[in-house]
Parts: C-alpha cells; structure tokens; sequence
C-alpha cells in the first residue's frame, strides 16, 4: 500500500520501504513542484540513486552539477553533500532508491497530508539525525 506525504514543497510516495523490502531499500516517488529545492545534505548511513520519469531534475553532488531529463538517472554514494532540485517552469517526478532503508522513515515521521501545512523543522531536524542524516543549509543553498 503506498502512503504520500508533503515534505519541504515536495510530495513523495512511499512505494516499498523496510517492511516489504526486509531493510535493504526504500522506493519513493517524488514529485517537485517548479522550484523545489532541497537544502544541502547528506545521508550518512545509505545511498540515493535518482530516476527521472517526468520533467527535469538539477542535481549538485560533490563537486558535480547534472541536469537530468527523462529516463537518465544519477547515483549519490552516502556521505555525500548534495541538492536536488527542479528548477524548470515545469514540475519533476522521479523514482528514488535509498538503500539500505531509512529514507522513508523520515518521510512518514515528518511528512504532512497537506500541502500547504508547514514541515515541523524541529521534529524534521532530530528525526534526520536518528537516521544519520545531516542538513546543511537551507532550501535555495547551493553546495
């Protein structure tokens, strides 16, 4: 069963996490809204691999800045600093895999049902921390 939340101007669906994946992966389906962006982070305890199935996605990683159209993918190894974002007047959808699983945990802790209802930083800040996540900057930082 997916579950979809609002986290950050995003809305992502949780389509397999630890439960039906025995903790090797999550798969999350993204959708960003035209100039969404995430802040600079990192996953310390997982990768990310982006698949884009609609629209475009710009992706700072390191020391390198992809634009992705449909069909092309980008891999972020852990403890890697990086932002996604749409930056096009059109929206972007794309499938992510986080492995092992923690990515979809965030998610359903600190997601919203609501568009326009606010992430609670606070709740999203520690519950980032539990799964070795680290925020970097704020949304519109560039790594």
């Amino acid at each position: 069963m997916t579950k979809s939340f609002w986290l950050l101007g995003s809305r992502l669906t949780i389509l397999a996490d630890h439960t039906m994946t025995d903790g090797k992966y999550d798969l999350i389906e993204g959708y960003f809204t035209p100039g969404t962006q995430t802040p600079p982070h990192r996953h310390t305890r997982y990768s990310e691999q982006l698949y884009v199935l609609e629209g475009e996605f710009t992706v700072w990683a390191g020391e390198n800045k992809v634009v992705l159209g449909v069909g092309e993918s980008f891999f972020i190894p852990p403890n890697t600093i990086h932002v996604v974002a749409a930056l096009s007047d059109k929206p972007a959808r794309g499938l992510v895999v986080a492995a092992p699983s923690a990515f979809a945990q965030l998610i359903e802790a600190t997601g919203t049902l609501n568009e326009n209802e606010k992430t609670d930083l606070e709740l999203f800040m520690r519950v980032s921390s539990e799964i070795g996540d680290e925020t970097l900057g704020a949304p519109g930082d560039i790594p």
